[in-house]
């Protein structure tokens, strides 16, 4: 078997005096023929494997079965009613649902009624205060740019809309529900050309007005990728905007009095500007300025200030920093003889959940899970109440919500999600190891028994980067794999949360190497351990996770068989050039600067590619909607791969999968099981997991 020719040039880059060569150049622009050409060889490449991976038919219904749980959300509260999304077994895409005081149940959204292809998403949304108008976003085809509308909620019809240029755009209700602020990007011909994603403004939008007569509030001056954040206090009298450069981990924030400037023109009063730190704003009903940070505390604590004088030296402590918790969320019940504080935290990635005096912060008890699992999407009653509800999920647990109810100090369970699954027997673990400069990293272990036995087609799963931690959740794709005879690992990597800020900043920048030295670490700990050999043990990753296990395939290919490679950063000289790359550079570094060159030279994967190399088997995975993360990345290492393996292809492939009308984020259930199934059926091929396991 040969690889496709694919198109080669003597392309380079000359930058701060190095030379960074670009054979696959050409590869980056999808409508070039040779490129459509060497795809469409690549599809066929593709399918003449695909057919004989015996395993995929087995996972493919298993995780049909198991995605058959369906999911429920979070409920939000809004004069009286309810909004939360629920997905049945026999549906896409989750609806978004309103259930009124008398119980009464509606969809107000179904992204399958308004699109039967299935490639709409239902992105965002945001009912106003008094609960009778709905903003809401949807996108086509997974390019996540989102179109803004407004629907009456007694009568399921839009009143508002279409306003695009919303991507992911917050809404800020005023009282009354006849404007709200947001977030809208300039116009493309009011931009330099290849910043069309960027130069966002936060606009003020009266009902039924025509967008182009949106009043710009603020945004003008900033760099060109601002991220912006704005909210108004439930009473209406306070505004607050937060803007973060990119997807750097600190933002600014400015405060306005709206009952003493004009909301068309707010007088925003800056409360943090040029701190290297994050700071996330609520007013209460108690007119106390809740201020969530990082500032002087990683792992994150609770201040409260007057927001009339919010100056960070009026800041009063009201939960302290943890020395080993990190602070992720807070619920205030107020309508109690003794208001309380609801937190939750994260030890060690796993939730926590207390509850405090409002007053004071001291804490007063603790909520008991039903798990080692992760809570999120805390939410209470506006107009305050003694509940709150959050999501609850662990790894053998489908996700659902939970109800605190802080007068008779019960928890109980809100809603279940709503398909009745067999969700099969495993054990789960976590172990802590030791990285190569002996930072202690703990991974959790997803495997049919505690103990290895004997050793098993495993798979590595990691992230680290962007401050995301690697949480306990219901997963059909591990439940499958572990089911079938494998074990499953996820390794909680710097550069993620896991142990807060301080644990992100050591896997950025220019301590990036620490993330794939932590990786290799946990590989060489599962070898050691007894769980897998070399020849048994793949690994899988996407979008960062992509560039994570790529850079795992350059720097360690004798360490891996088989390597599952989504929707990744790979070409880490021009990554900034491509989709939203240009919002990452705080994270990465940026190939403008000499010193910041030669961080990204010394792991980016598609320059670390070596002729005569046995490397493992890949299977990349990209999506032709995807607007984060350009597809190029993939290809032009795909191509780099194939002509430079010495593995046998008919024994290691390098593959590519490509799809249309989905991107980076989320997507039809059908087309989850599919991508899903390619991915498992390929490693267990890979890694020896055959058929036979799974009976």
């Amino acid at each position: 078997m040969t690889y496709p020719p694919a198109p080669r040039g003597d392309d380079a880059d000359a930058l701060h005096g190095v030379t960074v060569p670009d054979p696959y150049r050409l590869l980056e622009d999808p409508a070039d023929p040779a490129t459509v050409d060497w795809s469409r060889a690549q599809d066929d490449l593709l399918e003449s494997h695909r057919v004989e991976w015996r395993a995929r038919k087995r996972l493919h219904d298993r995780l049909a079965e198991l995605l058959g749980a369906g999911s429920v959300g979070t409920p939000a509260w809004r004069g009286g009613r309810a909004f939360h999304t629920r997905r049945t077994a026999d549906q896409e895409h989750a609806v978004l649902l309103t259930l009124d005081a008398g119980g009464a149940e509606r969809i107000l959204v179904d992204p399958t009624i308004v699109d039967p292809t299935g490639a709409t998403t239902l992105d965002s949304w945001q009912p106003s205060r008094e609960g009778d108008l709905l903003a809401y976003q949807l996108s086509v085809g997974g390019t996540e740019e989102s179109v803004l509308r407004v629907l009456d909620v007694a009568t399921g019809e839009d009143v508002d809309g279409p306003i695009d240029r919303a991507r992911y755009s917050p809404v800020a209700w005023l009282p009354g529900g006849g404007a709200f602020y947001f977030v809208r990007r300039l116009a493309p011909d009011l931009v330099p050309a290849g910043e069309e994603q960027y130069h966002r403004r936060v606009y003020l939008h009266r009902l039924g007005s025509d967008p182009a007569e949106d009043i710009e509030v603020f945004g003008s001056g900033l760099p060109a990728t601002t991220y912006f954040g704005v909210s108004v206090s439930r009473d209406g009298r306070w505004l607050a905007v937060t803007a973060a450069e990119g997807t750097a981990p600190r933002n600014d924030l400015w405060l306005a009095d709206l009952e003493t400037s004009d909301p068309s023109s707010p007088d925003l009063v800056p409360v943090q500007v040029g701190v290297d730190a994050r700071l996330d704003p609520h007013v209460g009903r108690d007119g106390r300025l809740y201020l969530w940070t990082d500032r002087d505390a990683p792992r994150g604590r609770l201040a409260v200030t007057d927001p009339a004088d919010p100056d960070p030296e009026n800041w009063t402590a009201l939960l302290p920093e943890d020395p080993q918790a990190v602070l992720e969320d807070y619920a205030i019940l107020d309508d109690l003889d003794r208001p309380v504080l609801v937190a939750t935290w994260t030890r060690h990635a796993i939730s926590e959940v207390s509850v405090h005096d409002l007053a004071t912060g001291e804490r007063t008890g603790t909520v008991d899970l039903p798990g080692l699992g992760s809570v999120g999407g805390l939410s209470e009653r506006p107009e305050g109440g003694h509940e709150t509800w959050f999501g609850y999920t662990d790894h053998t647990t489908p996700g659902r919500v939970l109800r605190y109810d802080a007068a008779s100090g019960r928890l109980t369970t809100w809603a279940e999600s709503p398909g009745a699954v067999d969700v099969p027997v495993v054990s789960t673990h976590q172990v802590t190891y030791r990285s190569a400069d002996g930072t202690e990293v703990r991974m959790v272990i997803v495997s049919p028994d505690r103990r290895p036995g004997h050793p098993r087609p495993t798979v590595l799963y990691g992230y680290g980067g962007f401050s995301v931690s690697l949480t306990p959740a219901y997963s059909p794709s591990i439940l499958a794999w572990v089911e079938a005879g494998g074990v499953w690992a996820e390794a909680g990597l710097r550069g993620g949360a896991e142990e807060g800020e301080t644990w992100h900043r050591a896997g950025m920048r220019e301590h990036k190497q620490n993330v794939f030295d932590d990786f290799h670490a946990a590989a060489e700990f599962l070898v050691a351990a007894g769980w897998t050999t070399p020849e048994q043990l793949g690994v899988s990753g996407g979008s960062n996770g992509g560039l994570l296990v790529g850079a795992a395939l350059t720097q360690r290919p004798e360490l891996y068989r088989a390597v599952v490679c989504s929707a990744p950063l790979l070409d880490m000289v021009r990554y900034e050039k491509f989709g939203l790359g240009a919002t990452w550079s705080d994270e990465y570094g940026t190939a403008d600067d000499p010193e910041e060159l030669g961080w990204l030279l010394s792991y980016s994967p598609y320059h670390h590619v070596r002729d005569g190399v046995c490397y493992p088997a890949v299977l990349f995975t990209v999506f032709d909607g995807d607007t984060r993360v350009d597809t190029m990345h993939a290809r032009k290492m795909c191509a780099a791969l194939q002509a430079a393996t010495s593995a046998d292809p008919a024994q290691r492939p390098v593959l590519i999968r490509a799809e249309g009308d989905v991107g980076h984020g989320a997507r039809a259930v059908s087309r989850t099981v599919d991508l899903a199934a390619d991915q498992l059926a390929f490693l267990a091929g890979q890694l020896g997991l055959e058929p036979r396991d799974m009976l």
